[in-house]
């Protein structure tokens, strides 16, 4: 084992031979051999050892191998310089090796060291993207979970901060086919992550690149298969897939495959949907996904079929008026229980397939079944004016901090749902039904609020991704949902307006 001073006379031999360096193989040996020393020889090794690396390619096995030790030494500050310096191998054909290397260290739990494996990775990715992207996608696929994780965490966070001419288009095609083969056996976190790392890149922007990430999200999805609402698994993974497919929607990138699915096996199993996760309220997290999806459907071609299960759902939502007794009381033990975050959803998504078939509460219901409708609106109506009448009077006047305490904070979002209600029943009692008003679903956000209230708190959006699911099909267990709103809309939903008026 060499000594420092002789570490440090072959240094110079090295350093002094400028062009002929190549000539003094035995020179580098030495210094390749003092990562067998004690501490001072291995500090020194792991300078010294990458400053001459590119002249000896007959000893870059051997010299790749000799930072590799140091770079998992028991000496942190022999790890951090050995680390520090691996960008410089990164040349030609080795490039690919160091990336899978650091990718490797990613799983160290030092912060130093763990930013400086981050800050190599992004210099060599600045060299050479295709053969870093080589490295990470190499330890993603085939790597142990921690450095799965981190690579992927990698990716979603490093990739936005890279300039233009870095990520080339042929480097995004790269990204994009590698992720494929990622995402045949995801976790729910990971199926997130990836759908960041692709919608992110600039040749996805278009129209026909979204188009692909959705075909990507609904093979996901598993929207060939029979919906099984009784598998925690299956309806998790089809929210969290939904929820991704969501914000890729527009005019031109089409939902119609989604509704149609949603209308036809997840609604008539909405009362029997097994929750992933205890507290999530799933029957109004479905609805409300329909409701932002309903939006941008295309040409359907089960358009009367999905709207008549849609109709059918809104009327279990839409009681009869309780029958009277002789008296003139109800003569029913309980009275209706208007469930207004279900009503909201339901109401709007068939108020947007309604225009596309507008003839169908005329034309396609019989006169009788048009009736029991209106009957239902009708008094869903009244208690509704009641119900928005008493909420304007509990928050008038009300600004400021006093609008921030819990109590009306439900009471701000409740009039939002009421009045989104309110307008869209308007609607539907015209003669013909009408499919004109436009309303902004109560929980996502508003550019203009009216006087005296102010905008539903991001508690209540739904555009925040789960932290953990299983949407992926087979990696890992299930792991947790974290619900993206509901937390006012729940205290919402059972609202008795009747009892809430003996109560005055």
């Amino acid at each position: 084992m060499p000594t420092v001073e002789e570490l440090y006379r072959n240094y110079g031999i090295l350093a002094d031979a400028t062009e002929q360096v190549g000539q003094h193989k035995d020179a580098y040996q030495v210094i390749l051999d003092g990562v067998k020393g004690g501490t001072k020889e291995k500090r020194l090794a792991a300078q010294f050892i990458p400053k001459f690396f590119k002249h000896f390619p007959e000893l870059a096995d051997s010299a790749i191998n000799a930072q590799l030790d140091l770079c998992e030494d028991e000496d942190v500050s022999i790890r951090r310089q050995a680390i520090k310096e691996l960008p410089q191998f990164a040349t030609g054909e080795n490039l690919p090796r160091v990336a899978d290397i650091l990718t490797q260290l990613l799983q160290t739990d030092d912060s130093a060291e763990f930013n400086l494996v981050n800050n190599a990775l992004l210099s060599i990715f600045k060299m050479d993207a295709k053969g870093t992207l080589g490295g990470l996608f190499s330890q993603i696929l085939q790597g142990e979970d921690i450095v799965r994780e981190r690579a992927i965490k990698f990716l979603s966070t490093k990739l936005k901060t890279l300039p233009d001419e870095v990520l080339t288009k042929e480097v995004e095609e790269l990204i994009l086919t590698e992720s494929k083969k990622v995402l045949e056996d995801v976790t729910g976190e990971e199926f997130v992550l990836f759908m960041k790392i692709l919608s992110g890149l600039k040749s996805l922007q278009t129209v026909s690149g979204r188009q692909q990430l959705v075909e990507l999200v609904a093979e996901q999805a598993d929207l060939e298969q029979t919906f099984n609402p009784s598998d925690p698994d299956c309806v998790d993974r089809l929210l969290q897939c939904t929820r991704q497919a969501v914000p890729l929607f527009s005019k031109n990138v089409h939902s119609t495959r989604f509704v149609t699915y949603f209308c036809e096996q997840v609604l008539p199993n909405l009362s029997s949907l097994t929750t992933p996760v205890e507290g999530l309220d799933i029957q109004l997290e479905v609805l409300k996904l329909l409701a932002e999806m309903s939006s941008f459907c295309g040409d359907m071609e089960k358009l009367e079929t999905n709207l008549r299960k849609l109709f059918d759902k809104l009327l279990e939502y839409m009681p009869l008026p309780p029958e009277e007794a002789e008296n003139g009381e109800n003569a029913g033990n309980e009275e209706p229980k208007l469930q207004f975050s279900y009503v909201e959803c339901l109401l709007y998504s068939f108020h947007q397939l309604g225009r596309k078939l507008p003839d169908f509460l005329t034309a396609k219901l019989n006169a009788e079944k048009l009736k029991d409708f209106k009957i239902r609106l009708q008094y869903f109506a009244r208690g509704l004016q009641v119900y928005i009448r008493q909420l304007r009077l509990a928050l008038q006047g009300k600004t400021g901090e006093a609008l921030k305490t819990e109590e009306n904070k439900i009471k701000v979002v409740a009039l939002k749902i009421t009045n989104n209600i309110n307008v869209l029943i308007k609607d539907l009692f015209h003669i013909p039904p009408s499919y004109k008003s436009t309303v902004t679903l109560s929980w996502k956000p508003v550019q203009k609020v009216e006087i005296g209230q102010k905008r539903a708190n991001e508690d209540t959006t739904s555009g925040s991704p789960p932290k953990k699911s299983s949407a992926g099909p087979k990696r890992d267990a299930r792991q947790i949902y974290n619900p993206p709103s509901g937390k006012y809309s729940s205290n919402l939903g059972n609202f008795n307006y009747e009892r809430s008026l003996q109560g005055k």
